[in-house]
């Protein structure tokens, strides 16, 4: 007998009067204002405008809608072209099976559309929107648990999800790994390192995308790898398996390569926009870096120059000012500073002359 385990809901849809919400639509729709929420502050801090980037998503957001479906369909195919398949059922999207690979890729079409447009790159765009995406995700697996799907191999551990029967499409009741919520715990994780990367190290250039998609696609091997719900095998693994390893792999050489090749971060982001306060230090090439430096030096030998020329003035200024009026000497003292200054030097010369010049020359002497 299981002590504890993790209930599923006995629905997933809550009718609010005539009209169904459904918990695994109410999930994506969450998820997506959460992440344009944060590609938002994040889009602002690089220097971009207020709004840009929920004006891109308007394009991104359903051509992630219908490559995350049309993933899911064509890899998955049997349920909806296969002998007892149903076509018109690959357009219930509420019903579940949106592949995130699709998504992430017809998604980015969108967005290269709409960055286009504005003339924004879409390198920018994707590392503002990277941890977004990942919280977005981490929201949306929530929506699995409503539809009692994509849970692991059983188990009868505490945090086990309890799965009711379906005979109708060939459920069987258990507890079972909550996969959702390992996938759930670990996008929350990957939107903090890229956060935290992002600041110390200033990715830019589509890094901090590379750096989401491949902490993810680790992440998403090992969960996927425990799942037990239907798939395609290649050489043993199960098809998203394969597609996790090479998008890592191809994650990581981008890093790599565009490190080399365009390190630093974009110093404008949006045309027309001012450049961030963290990119004035660093340009695109590192030509921001070597500007201010250049300007602090000007300004600082700007003011030396400054200073030089004040005190080289300085003594001119004061030799050419009026003197402050002084007090007046009394009248009985009026000739006494003449006489201990000049005076005396005076009458000593005076008497030389007298002595040198010849009797009857007619010199006089001023009393």
């Amino acid at each position: 007998m299981d002590l504890a385990f993790i209930p599923s809901p006995s629905t997933g849809v809550v009718y609010l009067g005539p009209i169904p919400l459904r918990g695994y639509a109410f999930c994506i729709i969450i998820g997506v204002f959460v992440g344009v929420w944060l590609g938002n502050k994040r889009w602002i801090q690089r220097g971009g405008r207020s709004g840009t980037v929920a004006d891109i998503a308007v394009w991104a957001v359903p051509f992630g809608l219908v490559g995350g479906r049309l993933y899911h369909v064509i890899t998955t195919y049997e349920p909806y072209f296969g002998p007892d398949g149903h076509p018109l059922d690959a357009f219930k999207v509420w019903q579940g099976g949106l592949g995130i690979w699709g998504a992430v890729a017809l998604g980015a079409v969108g967005a290269w559309i709409g960055c286009r447009r504005r003339g924004i790159p879409l390198p920018a765009y994707a590392d503002a929107l990277a941890p977004g995406l990942a919280i977005g995700q981490a929201i949306g697996r929530w929506g699995n648990w409503f539809n009692q799907e994509l849970y692991g191999k059983p188990t009868d551990v505490p945090w086990a999800l309890k799965i009711s029967s379906d005979p109708a499409i060939g459920r069987i009741g258990g507890t079972y790994h909550p996969t959702f919520l390992y996938e759930c715990l670990w996008c929350l994780g990957v939107a903090a390192l890229v956060i935290w990367a992002d600041k110390r190290f200033r990715l830019g250039h589509g890094r901090a995308f590379a750096l989401y998609v491949a902490a993810y696609c680790a992440g998403r091997a090992w969960i996927e790898y425990m799942r037990v719900d239907e798939a395609h095998h290649i050489l043993g693994l199960r098809l998203n398996v394969w597609t996790a390893l090479i998008v890592f792999v191809l994650a990581v050489v981008y890093l790599v390569v565009s490190a080399r090749m365009r390190p630093g971060r974009e110093a404008v982001v949006e045309p027309g926009a001012q450049p961030a306060e963290d990119a004035e230090d660093e340009g695109a090439d590192g030509a921001g870096s070597e500007a201010k430096d250049d300007a602090t030096s000007e300004a600082k030998d700007g003011a030396k120059v400054s200073i030089e020329k004040t005190g080289d003035t300085e003594p001119a200024a004061e030799s050419d000012a009026t003197p402050e009026a002084k007090p007046e000497p009394e009248a009985g003292d009026a000739e006494e500073p003449a006489k201990g200054e000049s005076g005396d030097a005076k009458s000593e010369d005076a008497a030389e002359a007298d002595a040198d010049a010849p009797a009857g020359s007619g010199s006089t002497k001023k009393s």
